[in-house]
């Protein structure tokens, strides 16, 4: 059963969908997909086009909007648009640590979970793409893991496409994850200079908060271990738009005066709890660096093992002697299911994840150079998230895709940049620029 209803500028339909769990076994177990319909109020009637949203990650739902914001207030000038719940995520059938235990043990969730990656993605867009177009293509936005889904549309299923947009999300066709994080270390060293440049008082707070977690390690409110690799992974802000501005505000009240002296204040530790907390979206850490894995290579955390190859990350050192605490960024690491509880309870299933070595390729680079498919990306000149260099080069893989590369956002330029970015990347996909 579908149910329509209205916001601002807009009529809603909620939809749900039951897939295979392993499009291999088709009679075999199945799962549901949310997907929310939206199109504008006075085009509701009309048989207009479709796009579909693809939501970046992994382990994210798509976005919750209210009326036309952002990029979908252009998408709605052409399309019905359909906001869709990756498997695992939002109101989809849920993956966590309160439904794997249904699978069995830690080796039985790591194989249930194998089959949330790009490739599972978009065989479900193709299974509901029928019954909702009439059997038409549709375009296809992604924004960040979700154009690495699309570029995986693109190598399995294109004659599902009548045009692919993406946005900060082209990824390497052939990189293991630990040239992924090779490449992403020192773009995050550059990210905490830009936001130690800007506010160099924060210099002196962030050593000051990372000395003090080194001697109490405190236990946040809702059970997280806040230790000072978990305070340094707060850098992932840095890959915002607004980021930065938003790291320096949490900084700067860190501490509150009480009998014992100095102390984290519990506003301050609310709010990180918030930021690190995986409870939302535990699908991201389980499989984060299983998104680029293919070729028979186990990841191994590969996060880990390439930080070690970047000393100046080390807290200890870094407090003995003067320099400035670097941040880290986009990356899930063993101690990630130590400190949060929400994964404490998926170490041992995320260990079968790291050392898993059959994952099937995720790209088709004689497929992607023979595209037909129109084809455009928005590559931001220095994304914290995704490497520049990675994303032009599977540019030129891929046969007709135009890019504009530009360094006016970050990572969430199309969040950011409101309609501006959507109607660029369009308009190239038309050849109208």
């Amino acid at each position: 059963m579908t149910v329509s209803y209205r916001q601002p500028g807009v009529v809603l339909t909620d939809h749900r969908f039951t897939v295979p769990l392993d499009h291999e076994r088709p009679t075999g177990e199945s799962i549901e997909l949310f997907a929310r319909e939206v199109v504008a109020s006075d085009k509701a009637h009309q048989n207009l086009p479709w796009m579909v949203y693809l939501q970046g990650g992994p382990g994210f739902g798509a976005n919750r909007f209210v009326g036309r914001q952002a990029w979908l207030d252009r998408a709605l000038k052409d399309f019905r648009v359909l906001l869709l719940d990756q498997r695992g995520t939002g109101a989809s059938t849920p993956a966590n640590r309160q439904t794997l235990p249904l699978r069995g043990g830690p080796r039985e969730q790591a194989d249930h979970l194998a089959l949330f990656r790009a490739d599972s993605i978009v065989r479900d867009c193709e299974a509901i793409r029928p019954g909702l177009t009439g059997g038409a293509p549709w375009t296809v936005l992604g924004q960040s893991f979700g154009g690495f889904c699309t570029v995986h549309y693109l190598s399995s299923a294109p004659e599902g496409l009548s045009a692919a947009v993406v946005t900060g999300g082209l990824p390497s066709l052939d990189a293991h994850a630990d040239d992924v994080y090779r490449a992403a270390y020192p773009r995050i060293e550059r990210k905490v200079a830009a936001h130690y440049a800007r506010y160099p008082q924060d210099v002196e707070r962030a050593r000051r908060i990372a000395e003090y977690l080194l001697q109490h390690e405190p236990v946040l409110n809702g059970g997280y271990r806040l230790t000072v690799e978990a305070f340094q992974s707060l850098g992932i802000l840095l890959g915002g738009s607004d980021g930065s501005h938003r790291l320096h505000y949490l900084l700067e009240d860190a501490f509150v005066r009480t009998p014992q002296g100095h102390a984290l204040s519990d506003a301050f530790q609310e709010e990180v709890q918030g930021l690190l907390s995986y409870a939302g979206h535990p699908l991201y850490a389980l499989v984060h660096e299983a998104i680029y894995a293919q070729g028979g290579r186990p990841t191994a955390w590969s996060a880990e093992r390439v930080r070690a190859e970047f000393p100046q990350f080390d807290a200890a050192k870094t407090l003995a002697d003067d320099g400035p605490l670097l941040f880290t960024g986009e990356s899930v690491h063993p101690w990630t299911f130590e400190t949060d509880p929400a994964l404490r309870p998926l170490r041992d299933t995320a260990e079968e994840l790291a050392a898993r070595t059959d994952w099937a390729p995720l790209y088709d680079p004689a497929r992607l150079a023979a595209n037909e498919v129109p084809v455009a990306a928005a590559v931001y000149h220095d994304d914290m998230y995704v490497d520049a260099g990675h994303s032009l080069r599977t540019a030129r893989a891929v046969r007709g895709l135009r890019t504009w590369v530009t360094d006016e956002f970050e990572h969430d330029g199309v969040r950011a940049g409101g309609p501006r970015v959507l109607d660029r990347l369009l308009a190239l996909t038309r050849d109208e620029v």
